[in-house]
């Protein structure tokens, strides 16, 4: 049997990378092609799984860690999805908090299990308002030095830099980021594309799919520094029940949820990395809404929006901000607590800071 290929995609919090490999997921299925995705998170409980899980696609989530310190988890993961679903293409998101990836995962990956994967080259997709804030063509709020350090570590251990929505920037604007990130970050192809309309993915889905990563000299980095920057930003994941007498709109329920935490989440001076919902009803088959949103000056955006009207369902929340955790729950547990109309009850709720990155395997110059 031909190993299967194995395609990680990694980018900051709100790069819309769950968009982009659900896009690919549905091309290579065309294609004739068996998938299985591996979700990603610090703790249970994640939307990108129940958004993928919506999409009807074989999912595993590893929660706890990180890839590169969940090393054994993701292999574990892989086997179970190729006994379940034998997936000849495997695609995995990495929790968008984390750098290091190729040396911690890739590599170990092509060393390990020559015989079973395929590994493709690294790809970090941007969000380009925020990657134009941190290498400082635009003005607008910005993470702290610590945060900017994972961000840019990420940027420069890929391969392939994809500028993901672009259609968010005018020519102008997306030539000078082109650029900046060209100049930036040599050795990296630089792609561009809509995730969420389809413009530009067949480029860089052609290439992902065709080559393979090369061995290549891992990047230097401050674990220390890098450990720092992570333990800034709070980690909030929530699950809620909501039920009404009455059938209710569900995507307006998602938005207006969404602009309260948002306004108090910048009273309390949180920069916002990523915000996102589903909305899942309890007899609906796979209908979902999901809205999310990733700076502090975005309108909240559907991913998915639900096709009918709801009495009860099941709602979870993912939020990701420099700020401490107890803001976050404070806020959380305050817009929650406030609501009128619909019932929103929580039935679970976890806020801590990420852990000290140790990875399990670490190889800085491949055979």
């Amino acid at each position: 049997m031909a190993p299967a290929q194995y395609i990680l995609i990694g980018g900051f919090l709100g790069a819309g990378k769950t968009t982009a490999m659900l896009r690919l997921a549905d091309q290579l299925k065309v294609q004739g092609r068996r998938v299985g995705l591996i979700t990603n998170d610090q703790a249970g409980g994640l939307v990108d799984t129940a958004r993928v899980r919506a999409a009807q696609w074989p999912v595993e989530e590893i929660a706890g860690g990180c890839f590169c310190c969940r090393f054994n988890s993701l292999v574990e993961a892989s086997q179970k999805l190729a006994a379940t679903a034998r997936p000849d293409v495997f695609l995995a998101e990495p929790v968008g908090s984390c750098t290091d990836l190729v040396a911690t995962v890739g590599f170990p990956l092509r060393k390990m299990y020559d015989a079973d994967y395929r590994i493709a080259p690294f790809s970090v997709l941007v969000d380009p308002i925020r990657a134009a804030r941190v290498l400082g063509l635009e003005a607008g709020p910005k993470f702290s030095e610590k945060v900017r350090y994972i961000y840019e570590k990420q940027l420069e251990e890929a391969d392939i830099i994809v500028i993901n929505k672009c259609d968010l920037l005018d020519d102008v604007h997306r030539v000078a980021l082109r650029q900046a990130l060209q100049m930036r970050f040599p050795r990296a192809e630089v792609f561009e594309c809509s995730a969420r309309s389809g413009t530009g993915l067949a480029d860089w889905f052609t290439r992902i799919t065709t080559t393979e990563l090369q061995p290549h000299r891992a990047m230097d980095v401050d674990y220390q520094l890098y450990g720092q920057g992570e333990a800034l930003m709070g980690w909030l994941n929530a699950a809620l029940r909501v039920s009404a007498s009455a059938p209710f709109d569900g995507n307006a329920l998602l938005v207006r949820l969404a602009e309260a935490l948002q306004s108090e989440l910048q009273h309390a001076g949180a920069e916002v990395a990523h915000l996102k919902m589903t909305l899942t009803p309890d007899e609906m088959g796979f209908d979902i809404g999901a809205v999310h949103l990733v700076r502090n000056d975005q309108r909240p955006e559907f991913s998915h929006q639900l096709q009918a009207a709801l009495a009860a369902g099941t709602l979870m929340l993912n939020l990701r901000a420099e700020a401490a955790p107890d803001v976050l729950e404070k806020v959380t547990r305050q817009v929650v607590g406030r609501w009128a109309g619909e019932q929103l009850a929580l039935t679970h709720l976890e806020s801590f800071r990420p852990g000290q990155p140790n990875p399990t395997h670490r190889i800085s110059q491949p055979e």
